[in-house]
């Protein structure tokens, strides 16, 4: 990876300096990888404002065949440009190279060429023979996925006419950044595509903003609330994806091994920062000792490590804001009486070869 010191903001297909700076690190040994931009209002404004007039001059007018053309180019890049995407991925957010590899990277070339395929069809779309774009979608994402994120929320986005400002979450810029790069190597209309790095002051900005007509976000419930609150009684459109688990139930009638392995990919994958991780485990009492057992086993399995190490099935947890998060409601789920129990496995640092504080799960 050829990794720039610095990152600037993406705003109307050029590069701009920030007033702002801020550092993003590796979370597996806490190096830092690179200092990025953090927009301003001011600079969340002018990225607003450039979305406006692609929308307004360019992208809206362009028949979807040839937005197509565009999706298309993207996608090819990003598959050209795997390897390097995924490990920068892992580098940035500390999940394993195995996934970023063989599931974000691939996931999110295949989502710029599904959308590539629907921009001439929108009118069979059950939107109506004629459809039409709503404006500029202000876009905030969070750290869990963050390339595969942005190509959720931007692909379709393009794809149906409009343009976008998209913030990345503060601890995983560098990818969202390396696909401005991308969208530079596609021709893509200036403007089209920004993308404004910073924290929630950045992100406020944003979809606060008069100027944006639609407001996409995944992220906390507590964060979607105060989103909804700022664009109460305003014309804007919003589409909120919002933390939540789901609970895993198993009866005596399961197959114990297959609910054990399903458990135990939903709950660890990605360091279990998926919307689908288990929060709960639901037993039947006939086969508690069973599941658990068999769980227990199938955790001792697990290998922590180097998220760039092939065979490292957990990585590093994405900042030592959130291991400390995790570490709170552990302990408060001891103090409720909860029974803690971990396998007796090493913890290998992505450096020395000693547990590091930040790559421990």
């Amino acid at each position: 990876m050829d990794i720039k010191p610095s990152y600037g903001l993406f705003v109307n297909g050029e590069w701009v300096d920030g007033e702002v700076r801020n550092k993003t690190v590796n979370p597996a040994n806490e190096e830092v990888l690179a200092e990025v931009a953090w927009a301003t209002e001011s600079e969340v404004d002018s990225a607003v404002r450039a979305a406006r007039t692609a929308y307004e001059q360019v992208w809206s007018k362009m028949p979807g065949r040839d937005r197509a053309k565009y999706l298309f180019r993207i996608a090819r890049i990003i598959q050209e440009r795997a390897r390097e995407l995924a490990v920068l991925e892992s580098l940035d957010n500390g999940k394993p190279i195995r996934e970023s590899r063989d599931v974000d990277v691939p996931l999110v070339a295949a989502h710029f060429f599904y959308y590539a395929g629907w921009a001439d069809k929108l009118g069979y779309a059950g939107f109506g023979p004629d459809p039409r774009p709503i404006g500029v979608a202000g876009q905030v994402i969070p750290w869990n996925f963050p390339l595969l994120m942005l190509a959720w929320k931007i692909a379709p986005a393009l794809a149906a006419g409009n343009t976008v400002v998209l913030k990345p979450a503060e601890t995983t810029p560098l990818t969202a950044l390396v696909f401005a790069e991308i969208c530079q190597e596609a021709d893509l209309p200036p403007g089209v595509v920004n993308i404004v790095t910073g924290a929630g002051e950045t992100g406020h900005a944003l979809v606060s903003h008069p100027g944006v007509d639609k407001v996409a976000f995944t992220g906390s419930t507590e964060v979607g609330r105060a989103i909804a609150r700022a664009v109460a009684g305003t014309r804007k459109k919003v589409t909120l994806e919002l933390g939540g688990k789901a609970a895993n139930i198993v009866f005596e009638d399961a197959p114990i091994d297959q609910a054990v392995e399903g458990i135990v990919n939903g709950i660890f994958f990605n360091q279990g920062h998926v919307c689908c991780a288990g929060s709960r485990l639901l037993v039947q009492e006939s086969v508690y000792d069973e599941v658990l057992a068999a769980l227990k086993r199938r955790m001792a399995l697990l290998r922590v490590g180097d998220p760039l190490d092939k065979n490292t099935d957990i990585g590093a947890i994405n900042s030592a804001a959130q291991l400390e998060r995790i570490r709170t409601l552990s302990e408060i789920g001891s103090e409720e009486g909860a029974e803690r129990w971990s396998p007796r496995a090493s913890c290998r640092s992505a450096v020395s070869g000693s547990p590091r504080r930040s790559s421990r799960a």
